[in-house]
């Protein structure tokens, strides 16, 4: 089956591509990509195709249990060639392991069952989502609309999370709050285009409208919302895999931040490899001013840090799973701070690159105005942002209670 979700594993001649060959592949439709606002069909073959998509899935429902590190050098490779669909193949990543700790043992099947497919996930839970779900029989039928899925023009299922409501329609009181996934080819699911965003044209990070959409008695569990890290924490609370003690939203930030380092990597190299037959102002070779030599480097010192950031976060995480540990607050806040200097360092970098290129850089087709427009939504994501980790980190520090959100 062929359609914008891409070919499926199995489907005609089936290959498995090196994730090599997807980065290639990507790099070779990024600035279609990013004119037509569509990942192309080829390479949402290949990153299926390819172990991209079960690359951090416990071994125990099929996947390879990677090293978080490992992950992220793949997912730094995949933004250097095309970060719409780097942001994808990231989001899927991040929420499917989100997924597998909410659902828990209960649901390795079902998990298990998108591993062997090596099917595509989502998560529309952004600002603005409301989602109710009311009892029929055994069964929920859920109504509403979620935000902000990406990737949601080319998975296969999406996460909920929604509050029951009464025989009156209302929000029970207390809130009963559930989560479960739903197929995105289901009667009454309807992806709706309204990613409009200069960043990350063809990231699909649309809303997602559900219309009396059943799920089956018994596919869904508690959902813990803020208080899920916590949940997790906990040595009586049911786990597939130690791996999934880990906080979705501090591996997320981890692996965000190793896509900004290699978006801002190739954006260092083509900018060095451009200035070398650049003029200047009367002819003068660009390579002999002063204040390349200084933004240039600016940009590579600030590129080092973030790198450095990302892989000891990422080799924490990896020696704490590895022992079977699960993580504490000051480990989570950890993971969250590596990557918020992470992208601070990298947002700096891309402006150093732009003083060098100058008007230059802003011209439409040039690789640096895509990457730089691209790199925009990157340190503005809510799991990273700066604000929200500095918020978090002096609360903690100081001996306050953590707001949940």
């Amino acid at each position: 089956m062929t359609s914008e979700r891409g070919e499926r594993p199995g489907a005609g001649s089936h290959s498995s591509p090196s994730r090599d060959d997807v980065v290639a592949e990507a790099a070779r439709h990024a600035d279609e990509a990013d004119a037509t606002r569509t990942v192309a069909p080829s390479v949402l073959a290949a990153v299926r195709a390819s172990d991209l998509l079960i690359a951090a899935a416990s071994p125990r429902i099929g996947g390879l249990g990677e090293p978080v590190g490992t992950t992220a050098g793949s997912l730094a490779g995949l933004a250097a060639a095309c970060a719409s669909a780097a942001w994808c193949v990231w989001n899927h990543l991040s929420v499917f392991h989100l997924f597998c700790g909410a659902l828990g043992p209960d649901h390795e099947e079902l998990l298990a069952g998108i591993v062997a497919r090596r099917e595509w996930v989502c998560f529309p839970a952004g600002a603005g989502s409301g989602v109710r779900g009311t009892a029929k029989g055994d069964d929920v039928l859920i109504e509403g609309r979620a935000a902000f899925g990406s990737g949601a023009r080319y998975a296969d299922w999406a996460g909920v999370a929604f509050a029951m409501t009464g025989p009156d329609g209302r929000v029970t009181r207390p809130p009963d709050l559930r989560f479960s996934v739903v197929r995105l080819d289901e009667a009454g699911v309807r992806v709706e285009p309204t990613w409009d965003g200069a960043s990350l044209r063809a990231s699909s990070t649309d809303d997602v409208a559900y219309e009396q959409v059943a799920i089956p008695g018994g596919r869904w569990a508690p959902w813990y919302g803020a208080n899920r890290a916590q949940m997790l924490r906990d040595p009586d609370f049911g786990v597939i895999d130690p791996r999934y003690r880990e906080d979705w939203v501090g591996l997320s930030d981890l692996w965000l931040g190793a896509m900004a380092t290699g978006l801002v990597g190739a954006a260092l190299d083509q900018v060095s490899s451009e200035i070398g037959g650049r003029k200047a102002l009367m002819g003068r070779p660009m390579a002999d001013l002063a204040g390349v030599h200084f933004n240039v480097g600016r940009a590579a010192v600030a590129l080092h840090g973030a790198r450095a950031a990302v892989a000891q976060g990422c080799a924490t995480v990896d020696a704490r799973v590895a022992a079977g540990m699960a993580p504490d607050v000051a480990d989570e806040l950890d993971q969250m701070a590596s990557s918020a200097f992470a992208l601070e360092a990298c947002e700096r970098a891309m402006g150093h690159l732009a003083k060098v290129l100058g008007g230059n850089g802003l011209r439409e087709g040039h690789p640096f105005e895509r990457r730089r427009r691209d790199f925009a939504a990157m340190p503005l994501h809510i799991n990273a942002h700066e604000d929200r980790v500095a918020e978090r980190m002096g609360r903690h520090l100081l001996g306050l209670e953590l707001d949940k959100f």
